[in-house]
């Protein structure tokens, strides 16, 4: 039996890949309706060809639609385009029917008006205007859009809106994608958020799954409800949960940000039935802040969420600001709403694996051909850009694992900070060649890093990308900061602070998902306080050629509390030995993961001196000691140490964190080298 149904699992998998390539030959069919006539039209088509799966049809009413393939159907509000209904493998609606219409499924954007000083406004960008792009029976693509004209509406942001939904003949799921636009002339805009939401019924789906290793059953909302909110609200200790066994944990939603480079599948699983419902993003290339900015997946609610854009883990400068009526347009999406299931007596789990397999298909169709929009561009349409990266630091080498990407032309590290255009990113093999497919026409920098080395590289000119080309760049080679040889060093320059110390949990403030994950304890509530049990009256003090970067260097440099909820600064000190110094300026490289209001300042033995050689200023606002997150943005300093600052002997050097009052003010360090004075 289970062979028999793994060959149907295949079969039906062949024949929905082959969908996917020929339904975009019959998506002619294009029309556009009056959303609040009073008539119900129903159009039924009879299948064609050699297809197994009934047609898909679509149901129009006075102020709903709804799309049915045979294996599911998705009813949307109309004109405003928020989905209201999901009926899948017997449950008649897998969203949450007790929440409004409108807080169902849902596209939404977090702006700001600069020039009137405001706060935050949330827009759910409901739609004006249905237009039916294409109705036939093996495609219906729905646009429900939304123009901005002046004067300004308060609640809605200056943008014209296009959200796009579609569905497939044989498609156990629906795709969704949006077209944001802004005219020449436009008011002046900050865009920080935006993304895809959607609710599940909390009675249903329990068990969540980010990871093969990150899953588990989840709290309600009501669980989190009943709970008492810790130093963010995000953050809540569960006290009287309806499953005893979440009793006494800390639920919080970052503690499931992912990398957007992994950030591929996640969603929740249903036991009875068992349904699956999954958020795939089989592209990174209309995401900001590059592979491995973090954001939010899923999280207690149940919710799941793609996010397009955010300032999370990076800060508002990673927000899009428009000034002085500068255009824009961008597409976002499109992502993939999986619905799988399994027998009664199978593993529910199982779901999980079904997904990743999706996943995977999905991401090899990438860019699809069956989108009806000549703002998203068909393979044959897009370039390539291939080559091969060197890195020369003491020797040349093979840059082995690099990240080279494409973005929008800047300085070295700038794709880190930018979200207005698209990105495309590869990982090179053993011998540093890469190959990046499937590029967008446009002007762009060639960008790179090296797990390893220090500092960001870029190609020196601007590099064009049209239509069906194949761009060889040849060798490139990346030379990483360096004045001399090392004489010390301290952690791994991999731009994360997750080879250092990460300290056991506050007992009381434990998710036990994370109790015996060595690769993952960083993302535990309340580690910062930890320091301050660690080190109660004394600051760290690390001995170079004595101690060990991995149980005597904590992750994150914060401030000790000192009770009242007050934080003071800290300072960390480094000893090291030189037998002698020589004429001529040693340099400090200063790698650091992640930075939130901090400012580090470095000194050496004399740490009296009321001006420090070195500080960074007040830098960072990536706010990931907070959110559980193992880095922020990356910064590098390359420090002049004048050689009568240094002795014979033994040598201190004082780092401190200068700035208090907050347990989540601080830095994380990536990497720190001493090097000599150069030749």
């Amino acid at each position: 039996m289970g062979k028999k149904k793994n060959i149907m699992i295949l079969a039906t998998k062949i024949i929905f890949a082959v969908l996917l390539h020929f339904v975009s030959s019959t998506a002619n069919s294009t029309s556009s309706i009056n959303t609040q006539s009073n008539r119900k039209t129903t159009l039924r088509k009879h299948p064609r060809g050699p297809f197994l799966y009934p047609p898909v049809q679509l149901h129009l009413y006075d102020n709903y639609v709804v799309v049915d393939n045979g294996i599911f159907s998705i009813t949307i509000a109309s004109p405003e385009g928020a989905i209201t209904g999901i009926n899948f493998n017997g449950i008649d609606n897998i969203l949450n029917d007790h929440n409004k219409n409108t807080d169902r499924g849902y596209w939404d954007v977090n702006w700001r008006d600069p020039s009137k000083n405001s706060k935050d406004n949330l827009d759910k960008l409901a739609g004006r205007q249905l237009d039916i792009i294409v109705n036939n029976e093996n495609i219906v693509e729905l646009s429900f859009k939304r123009p901005w004209t002046f004067p300004q509406e308060d609640d809605h942001v200056s943008l014209n809106i296009d959200k796009r939904f579609v569905v497939l003949r044989g498609s156990s799921g629906f795709y969704s994608y949006g077209i944001f636009e802004r005219l020449k002339g436009w008011p002046d805009l900050d865009l920080y958020q935006g993304r895809i939401v959607f609710k599940l019924q909390d009675k249903l789906f329990r068990y969540m799954a980010v990871s093969d290793e990150r899953q588990r059953i989840m709290p309600t909302f009501e669980d989190r409800e009943k709970g008492v909110p810790l130093e963010y609200p995000e953050a809540v200790l569960l006290t009287h949960p309806s499953n005893s066994l979440l009793q006494g944990e800390v639920d919080d939603k970052y503690q499931y940000s992912t990398e957007n480079k992994d950030n591929r599948v996640h969603g929740w699983i249903c036991s009875d039935p068992p349904v699956g419902f999954w958020m795939i993003t089989p592209s990174n290339e209309f995401r900001n802040g590059g592979p491995v900015k973090q954001d939010l997946t899923s999280h207690a609610g149940p919710v799941t969420l793609s996010m397009f854009f955010s300032t999370h883990y990076a800060g508002i400068d990673l927000g899009m600001k428009f000034r002085d009526g500068e255009p824009w347009k961008k597409v976002f999406g499109p992502v993939f709403v999986y619905l799988n299931s399994v027998p009664a007596e199978d593993d529910p789990v199982s779901l999980w694996v079904d997904a990743k397999e999706e996943m995977l298909m999905q991401t090899e169709s990438w860019p699809y051909n069956f989108l009806n929009s000549s703002d998203f561009p068909r393979a044959h349409q897009r370039g390539l850009v291939t080559g091969r990266l060197l890195v020369h630091d003491v020797k040349l080498a093979y840059a082995k694992d690099a990240f080279v990407g494409l973005a929008s032309p800047g300085t070295p590290g700038s794709w880190q900070e930018e979200s207005k255009g698209y990105q495309f990113w590869t990982r090179t093999d053993e011998g540093g060649y890469f190959n990046i497919k499937n590029v967008r026409p446009g002007f762009y920098h060639l960008y790179a890093w090296v797990p390893g080395y220090i500092g960001d590289y870029m190609y020196h000119s601007i590099i064009y990308v049209f239509q069906g080309s194949k761009i060889r760049m040849g060798v490139l080679v990346h030379k990483p900061p360096r004045n001399g040889h090392t004489i010390w060093e301290i952690g791994v320059p991999d731009r994360t602070a997750a080879e250092f110390y990460v300290p056991e949990p506050n007992p009381t403030l434990m998710n036990q998902l994370y109790a015996s994950q060595r690769t993952e304890s960083f993302r535990q509530y309340g580690l910062w306080d930890r320091y301050t049990d660690l080190y109660p009256d004394r600051d760290l003090v690390y001995t170079v050629g004595v101690s060990d970067y991995a149980s005597d260097w904590f992750f994150a440099h914060v401030n000790r509390n000192v009770g009242n909820k007050t934080y003071i600064p800290t300072t960390w000190t480094v000893l090291f030995d030189l037998e002698d110094v020589v004429t001529g300026n040693y340099t400090i490289q200063l790698a650091l993961a992640s930075a939130t209001g901090a400012e580090v300042q470095v000194k050496f033995n004399d740490g009296r001196g009321a001006y420090p050689p070195f500080t960074t200023g007040l830098i960072g606002r990536d706010n990931a000691i907070a959110r559980h997150g193992i880095h922020g943005l990356y910064w590098l300093y390359s420090i002049n140490v004048l050689h009568s600052q240094l002795l014979a002997g033994r040598n201190a050097m004082y780092i401190t964190q200068t700035r208090g009052s907050s347990p989540f003010k601080g830095v994380m360090y990536d990497y720190i080298r001493l090097e000599k004075p150069p030749y």
